[in-house]
């Protein structure tokens, strides 16, 4: 018998029709922005080819399963419209398939049951670490006869399945973001396919669903390029062809950290709540190690689709800036129909407002609201911090902000007297009839544009900024801005 060692296993292209990639989440934890990543890659991989991107839910860790993932595996991508072809397939519910291979392996002299326990592996860890070897299964139980088998058998030992590493040469793998990659087999000690409760391992389950699910590219994240060679070495004894590899680049914080909590939100969801759109979180997550050139930034869905290639895929690290991405979902808010940005961002102002503001909101109104917000804003989280003076009857704020724009107190209050005056005589309340009535007024009361206004819009909002001054007093009304402006006077004249 031959070991499945040495050479190199160089994959050919197969046609674009064959594509299959898969998206296949381990439901210990909720969905991070590399994960989903991952799954847009292999989406626009398998969109661009015009093949199929499955969905498999690998949850062969029992004790490390967390209750809910699965459906927020599923809702992510959902929420941005990453749909899957065929799935979801679940591991638990293949487990015969596993064992069936890890049979054949043993049969066939590629792997071999271990009876050591946790307590002699982690003695040979400490040891081997002690003479600062790198830790690793020591071979133990890989050449036990057959009267020690029988007599570790009959103790009631339940063994792990370990693969039967080569002791010598190479094994050389092509990449297609990093070209060839070689590995020493002798670095790589014997590791475990299935474990003693009979669920398989993470190296054994994806080798033996990839190949019966004939998965063609397998788009993953880089740290698992190292654990590739073992796979490699799984495919040749198992006799099958391998998919191609594509080991893709890690996303670092601006630290160049490796992400993380302290970065921002990495729960995919936690975007969705804080208010991204799904096209402008597709376009950001693209753009982590991938580029269509040096200075386009904006791609929609289809073009995306279009121009994905893994030959754009970057080798070197990708470093998230949300700066970026609350700039890009700003774009993509100010692209949606006014009645579009209503619907989306409706609930978060309504969550976002205090208890003290009249429920349910006024649909019309909040129809007059929205288009102020929509150039402002970043995110729909931000909409009711905002605009959440336009729907309080009284303002509150310093008012040593009405004196910001450089004005005296004397000097403001008399500009808002003559404000009063002058408003009493608008005919119509609409955005160019006021500006008809304010503009010239600032000339004639030997005030800068810049003073003047910065002092009405403190006086009429109670922010130094504020949505567009005319277009705000238009919805606050002619009612409510008399009453604010009256209430600055007051609070002026005590100054």
């Amino acid at each position: 018998m031959k070991h499945p060692s040495g050479g190199m296993w160089c994959a050919v292209m197969k046609p674009e029709t064959s594509v299959r990639v898969r998206f296949a989440p381990s439901p210990t934890g909720y969905p991070h922005l590399g994960n989903i990543r991952t799954a847009l890659f292999s989406w626009l991989f398998a969109r661009h080819h015009g093949g199929k991107f499955l969905l498999r839910i690998e949850d062969t860790d029992v004790a490390r399963k967390v209750e809910g993932t699965v459906d927020v595996i599923l809702d992510s991508l959902r929420w941005l419209g990453l749909d899957w072809d065929e799935g979801p397939y679940f591991q638990s519910e293949r487990l015969h398939y596993y064992q069936e291979a890890a049979s054949k392996l043993i049969e066939d002299g590629f792997a071999y049951k271990c009876y050591c326990s946790r307590e002699r592996l982690e003695m040979v860890r400490q040891e081997q670490m002690k003479r600062k070897q790198p830790p690793g299964y020591d071979g133990h139980c890989r050449n036990l006869t057959e009267q020690e088998k029988s007599q570790l058998e009959a103790s009631g030992i339940a063994p792990v399945v370990r693969f039967k590493m080569p002791l010598e040469g190479e094994t050389t793998l092509h990449d297609l973001i990093r070209g060839e990659v070689t590995f020493k087999n002798s670095v790589l000690s014997d590791f475990v396919l299935l474990k003693s409760d009979g669920y398989p391992t993470y190296h054994l389950a994806n080798i033996v669903d990839d190949h019966l699910m004939a998965i063609s590219h397998v788009l993953r994240a880089d740290e698992w390029l190292s654990s590739t060679p073992r796979h490699i070495l799984l495919y040749r004894a198992l006799n099958w062809t391998p998919p191609q590899f594509a080991h893709l680049p890690m996303i670092l914080g601006p630290d160049k950290a490796k992400l993380s909590k302290r970065h921002g939100a990495t729960n995919i969801i936690d975007y969705r709540e804080q208010g991204y759109l799904p096209q402008a979180m597709i376009n950001f997550m693209a753009l982590l190690g991938w580029s269509l050139d040096d200075k386009t930034e904006l791609l929609s869905r289809e073009e995306l689709i279009e121009h994905f290639s893994l030959g754009r895929v970057s080798k070197t690290a990708a470093v998230f800036n949300k700066r970026k991405l609350e700039w890009m979902n700003g774009v993509y808010l100010r692209q949606l129909s006014p009645e579009e940005f209503a619907r989306q961002g409706t609930p978060f102002l309504d969550r976002g407002l205090p208890s003290s503001v009249k429920r349910p909101l006024s649909s019309s109104y909040v129809r007059q609201v929205m288009p102020l917000l929509q150039e402002r804003a970043k995110t729909l989280a931000e909409i009711p911090q905002l605009g959440d003076f336009l729907f309080f009857d009284d303002i509150e704020y310093d008012t040593n902000l009405l004196l910001s724009s450089g004005l005296d107190a004397k000097s403001a209050i008399q500009t808002i007297e003559v404000v009063l005056q002058r408003l009493q005589t608008a005919k119509t309340w609409d955005a160019s009839s006021l500006e008809a009535v304010l503009r010239p007024l600032a000339a004639e009361l030997n005030l800068s544009t810049r003073k003047f206004f910065g002092l009405l819009r403190v006086a009429t909002t109670g922010r130094t900024a504020a949505p567009p001054l005319f277009q705000t007093m238009v919805v606050l009304g002619k009612e409510k801005c008399f009453k604010h402006l009256a209430s600055a006077l007051q609070r002026m004249s005590v100054l």
